[in-house]
């Protein structure tokens, strides 16, 4: 009797809980009762949006609204950089055509506009009531202090600025807290970011805007429930039963906060290009070296394999890919692709995905949107070492305890973002 792969996804949600307790630091102390909440609201969110009708809607109407936003970011673009930032397939009015997808010209200047779009939602006070709503219903159903879901609810749409949102608290957290406040961050992505995934993998998923969308909206929730199973809760929260409301500064103009927005968009374009730069060549350099281990020892035993950090972290990601529903035929590809996330960012692993497709290298559509989900966060070395950077630069008395939940905080957002591509392969 065959499994459908969507109950295979299904039953992988459980697979990666029971994942998560094995390496829990206190399995005795696991709060099932927040692990459920957190449960049951990814999966409500997953169910009004892939299978209510106007939950769909939502969803098509999230889509459009990203690629209309897009198109509007892209005048900026066009006026600065001429042909290279026109996309793959298109041409000006002069008949000049496209020189194919170029990252630093046609994807980095979006980051710029859409953070000045944030800087002015919160200045028409737009984004703080959206979080305040979210953390009050993450608090409400998932039974987690005020300053855990807020920070939470931020991180839907903010990136590693999110901990700003509750700099007050940060000094008087538990460790579970702290471990719950940087699991977030690396679970999900800056709502100014995705349209970076965006560009990269619409011309082969058309609907990738609103999948994004929705893959930061489940992998909130699954954030702290991962979190939660690793690093349970042994304190007592200052602002459990509390409602804090969003911490920030803001802009004493709309044009003030324009300015900022664009100015801290380009921090954060010249922060993801270093980053990749010097990435992506260290993990060439320590492939090389890999390789030639390998060789040398292949030789002396006799034994031929590919050895390089993508192959490594392919075998390891295996089970976990599997689990998700993917189909054996696209397995070790995915695998390698979610895998080598945790060195090379997800930049590059949607690059690498976008290649996938355009070589028409998946045999199931479903691989594809899965990986999409697996890889919407920020899980990654050189985002834990953000992130902890950060937080302990606004909370100094917590340095210690932040680096000794980091590790498991990487662990707990990995998992959280293969939770959401299981929910999403189970009702696709």
């Amino acid at each position: 009797m065959t499994i459908p792969y969507p109950l295979i996804s299904f039953f992988g949600i459980f697979f990666l809980m029971g994942t998560a307790w094995v390496f829990s630091a206190n399995r005795r102390e696991v709060n099932w009762r927040t692990v459920a909440g957190s449960a049951l609201i990814q999966i409500l969110i997953a169910l009004f949006l892939f299978k209510v009708p106007v939950g769909t809607e939502v969803f098509l109407w999230m889509n459009g609204a990203v690629n209309r936003m897009m198109e509007c970011a892209s005048a900026g673009t066009r006026f600065m950089f001429g042909i290279l930032a026109l996309s793959p397939g298109e041409s000006n009015e002069m008949g000049e055509k496209s020189l194919g997808f170029i990252l630093a010209f046609q994807a980095f200047p979006t980051i710029v506009f859409f953070s000045s779009l944030m800087s002015v939602l919160y200045y028409f006070n737009i984004m703080p009531r959206l979080i305040n709503f979210f953390s009050y219903v993450f608090a409400k159903i998932m039974k987690i202090s005020g300053a855990e879901a807020l920070v939470t609810a931020s991180n839907i749409f903010s990136g590693v600025e999110s901990a700003l949102t509750v700099k007050p608290h940060l000094p008087e957290m538990t460790k579970s807290e702290l471990a719950v406040v940087l699991t977030a961050g690396m679970a999900t992505v800056a709502a100014n970011v995705i349209v970076l995934y965006v560009f990269v993998l619409k011309p082969y998923l058309p609907t990738i805007a609103g999948h994004l969308l929705t893959a930061s909206l489940l992998s909130a929730p699954a954030a702290v429930l991962m979190s939660k199973i690793l690093v349970p809760e042994t304190g007592n929260p200052i602002t459990l039963g509390v409602n804090p409301s969003v911490h920030y500064e803001k802009d004493a103009s709309l044009f003030e906060a324009v300015i900022n927005g664009a100015n801290e968009g380009m921090k954060m374009v010249a922060g993801v290009a270093a980053l990749l730069l010097a990435v992506l060549g260290l993990v060439a350099l320590f492939n090389m070296a890999v390789s030639y281990a390998g060789a040398k020892a292949g030789m002396l035993f006799g034994v031929s394999w590919d050895w390089s950090l993508k192959n490594i972290f392919g075998i390891i990601f295996y089970p976990f890919t599997r689990a998700m529903g993917v189909v054996p035929e696209d397995a070790h590809l995915i695998a390698k692709i979610i895998g080598e996330r945790l060195i090379v960012t997800e930049v590059a692993s949607y690059q690498d995905l976008a290649k996938a497709l355009s070589q028409n290298q998946l045999t199931d559509p479903r691989s594809a949107v899965i990986a999409t989900y697996a890889l919407c966060g920020f899980a990654h070395v050189a985002s834990m070492a953000i992130f902890v950077g950060g937080t302990a630069a606004l909370a100094p008395n917590k340095t210690r305890e932040l680096t000794q939940v980091a590790l498991r905080s990487l662990f707990a957002a990995t998992l959280a973002c293969m939770m959401s591509a299981c929910i999403a392969g189970a009702l696709i």
